[in-house]
């Protein structure tokens, strides 16, 4: 089974499209063990950065099953199986367990904008009563810039309260480092993860677990030596020097479009121009993009 609390560098890793748009498995699995050998905890798959809201049930299931299939080994598989509709979310959920894999990052449904608390609490306890899997552990998913469905205070103590054991962290990619720092301090225990690569270091130096990020499928080994060394001041300067190639890869994959971005780079560094490609709608970058970000 997977820690109770999820702690370390997982990356938010990338898809991989074939010709057709479709997933490309083989070339996955190898970047998944890729990131794992250059450092990362694990590999948060599925999320927003690997497009899982383009794809079906059926891809999403296939790519969780490569991934376990090709020999990653479960506990680092954190997959996301938050969608909108209930029953689908609980599918994909069991479908995760049936495979091994205990621990899964969960959107709430997100189509209805600003419900309620009570109403998000209701959601995610329906999720939970209908898995009926005590091994079942999930990390919240904090990103109201695209859910317009936030992870709030009360909400996470209604959760803790009611399912303890179940709800063992949350990613928190909000961007606003004073409510990771609120977290930490409000829930003793519970694993705060941040969602942007330049926020590991100052969150493990308030205590917090670790980070999601987009980044770290260019830049694992920085983030994995910042996380393991944050808090050794014999290191500060090594430290602060991954911390500034980190902060800069970043700012690079900001220049345009970050998804697309980050796959340019990525097929930079593989020599795999397929990672060039993303399903609509998103669009891969136009080649003057391209070529801009490669330069600089």
């Amino acid at each position: 089974m997977t820690n109770v609390h999820p702690t370390g560098v997982y990356s938010a890793a990338l898809t991989p499209l074939k010709e057709d748009l479709s997933p490309d498995l083989p070339v996955f699995v190898e970047h998944a063990k890729r990131l794992i050998a250059q450092g990362c905890d694990g590999i948060a798959l599925l999320g927003t950065t690997g497009e899982a809201n383009s794809f079906s049930t059926d891809e999403r299931k296939a790519i969780l099953e490569a991934a376990v299939g090709g020999g990653v080994e479960t506990h680092r598989l954190l997959p996301g199986t938050g969608v909108v509709a209930i029953p689908e979310t609980v599918a994909l959920t069991k479908h995760a367990l049936s495979l091994g894999v205990n621990t899964v990052v969960m959107l709430p449904p997100f189509y209805y904008k600003a419900p309620s608390e009570k109403g998000v609490i209701a959601a995610y306890s329906e999720i939970v009563e209908r898995i009926g899997d005590s091994s079942l552990r999930v990390i919240l998913y904090h990103i109201p810039q695209m859910s317009a469905v936030p992870i709030t205070a009360p909400i996470i103590e209604a959760l803790l309260k009611r399912y303890p054991g179940t709800f063992t962290g949350i990613k928190d990619s909000a961007g606003d480092f004073a409510n990771m720092q609120m977290l930490v301090k409000t829930f003793p225990g519970f694993a705060v993860l941040a969602g942007a690569d330049p926020l590991l270091l100052p969150l493990m130096r308030e205590g917090g677990a670790g980070c999601i990020t987009a980044t770290s499928n260019l830049v694992a080994a920085d983030l994995a030596f910042i996380y393991r060394n944050a808090n050794d001041p014999s290191k500060t300067a090594e430290v602060d020097a991954a911390q500034a190639r980190v902060v800069a890869k970043r700012t690079l994959a900001s220049k345009f479009a970050q998804m697309a971005s980050l796959k340019v780079l990525l097929a930079q560094e593989t020599g795999h121009q397929g990672w060039t490609r993303l399903r609509p709608p998103l669009l891969p970058l136009t080649q003057d993009e391209a070529s801009q970000l490669l330069a600089a």
